[in-house]
C-alpha cells in the first residue's frame, strides 16, 4: 500500500490556522480590529502606510487566544471560514473607500473648483491617479484570493452580488477593473 504523504499531511493541517505572533496551529483564533501601530504586524492585511511605525489606521488583527489576550485585542473567537469572511469583507471596505476617492473624495483633498465637478482624476491629477489605481489594482487582486479561496473549499462567497455592483460603479466613473467588465 502506497501513501500519499502530501495529501495526508494536507489532510491534518487542513483545518489548523497558524498563530502570526507565536506559530501556534489552532482549529479556531480570535479577530479583532486596533489602531495599535505595535499590533499591526499581526494584521493579515497590508495597508498603504507610508510610515508603519506611526500609522494608526484601524486593522483586522488575527492571533491564537492567548496572544490576543498578551496584545490585549478585544476580539472574538473564528474558524477558517470566519476568517475568510472578515478579511474579504475587510477587502471590500478598502475597495469601497477607493470607489468614493475616485468618484468625489479626491476634489475635496485637492482642493479643486467646483466648476470641474465633472473633472475625472486620471484627467486632473495623473501622478496622483497612478498611486491609488495601483494601490485599488492591489486591492482587486487581493479580493480576487479570497474569491478563489472560497471556490477552491467549494464554499458560498459572503454577499455575492458585492462584486457586481463594484464592478458597476467603477465602469460608470470610467475606470477599468479587475473584478468585472
Amino acid at each position: 500500500m502506497q501513501i500519499d504523504w502530501h495529501k495526508a499531511i494536507d489532510d491534518i493541517f487542513s483545518d489548523k490556522l497558524n498563530c502570526p505572533r507565536c506559530g501556534s496551529l489552532n482549529t479556531n483564533l480570535v479577530a479583532g480590529y486596533t489602531r495599535s501601530p505595535v499590533v499591526a504586524e499581526y494584521s493579515p492585511r497590508q495597508h498603504n502606510c507610508k510610515n508603519k511605525e506611526e500609522c494608526d489606521a484601524r486593522r483586522l488583527v488575527i492571533v491564537c487566544e492567548p496572544c490576543g489576550r498578551d496584545l490585549r485585542l478585544r476580539a472574538n473567537p473564528v474558524d477558517q471560514e470566519g476568517m475568510m469572511s472578515l478579511l474579504i469583507n475587510d477587502c471590500r471596505k478598502d475597495l469601497e473607500d477607493c470607489l468614493d476617492y475616485l468618484a468625489d473624495y479626491w476634489q475635496e483633498d485637492l482642493d479643486i473648483d467646483p466648476t470641474q465637478s465633472g473633472m475625472r482624476l486620471d484627467e486632473g491629477e495623473p501622478e496622483i491617479f497612478a498611486e491609488e489605481d495601483g494601490w485599488r489594482r492591489k486591492l482587486e487582486e487581493e479580493y480576487l484570493t479570497y474569491q478563489r479561496w472560497y471556490r477552491d473549499h467549494a464554499m458560498r462567497i459572503p454577499n455575492p452580488g458585492w462584486r457586481s455592483e463594484y464592478a458597476e460603479e467603477i465602469i460608470a466613473l470610467g475606470y477599468k477593473t479587475l473584478l468585472g467588465d
